[in-house]
């Protein structure tokens, strides 16, 4: 293609683009896009058309409309789709292996350390105010109490992971 041809087409055809991307709910960076490959396939199929600024303006029209038909066709998800790492079940079954050996080590802990961090871990998300109120403690002091419980889990779990090593 000329470079000529594109430099005197992409100040019409932004223009174009703006003007119909709002009527079809398109970007106009997106509508240029397609009419770019369009022209390049008929560049490479047919040739040059007779009336580039004709072309263009046409083209740019037909893409909002496909646009736009796309648009009406497509219905949103009632939910999100997500990557479910779950669904593989050999991740499964890791993950819930990680989760008891987890659980477990929590139970181990000394002092109010199971408890809080059990709270801390409950799928009900509890706020630091109904921790508290359910442990009998200031809610000031959960973040100090919860560090030093995560410092002994941590200690445990380290040496835990070191036994196996040398064993396994």
């Amino acid at each position: 293609m000329a470079p000529g041809l594109v430099a005197a087409l992409r100040p019409l055809l932004a223009a174009e683009a703006s003007a119909e991307a709002p009527a079809c709910g398109a970007e106009p960076g997106d509508l240029e896009q397609a009419v770019w490959l369009r022209l390049f396939e008929r560049l490479h199929a047919e040739g040059p058309p007779k009336d580039p600024p004709g072309w263009l303006r046409a083209a740019v029209r037909g893409e909002a409309r496909r646009t736009l038909r796309t648009a009406r066709s497509e219905r949103p998800y009632a939910e999100e789709p997500v990557d479910d790492p779950g669904r593989d079940p050999a991740q499964a079954a890791l993950a819930a292996a990680r989760r008891r050996a987890l659980r477990e080590a929590v139970r181990r802990l000394p002092g109010r350390c199971p408890r809080l961090l059990a709270a801390l871990l409950s799928p009900t998300d509890p706020t630091y105010r109904e921790i508290a109120g359910e442990l009998g403690i200031s809610q000031g002091s959960l973040g100090p109490e919860r560090s030093r419980c995560l410092g002994c889990l941590r200690r445990l779990l380290t040496r835990e992971v070191a036994a196996r090593e040398v064993r396994g």
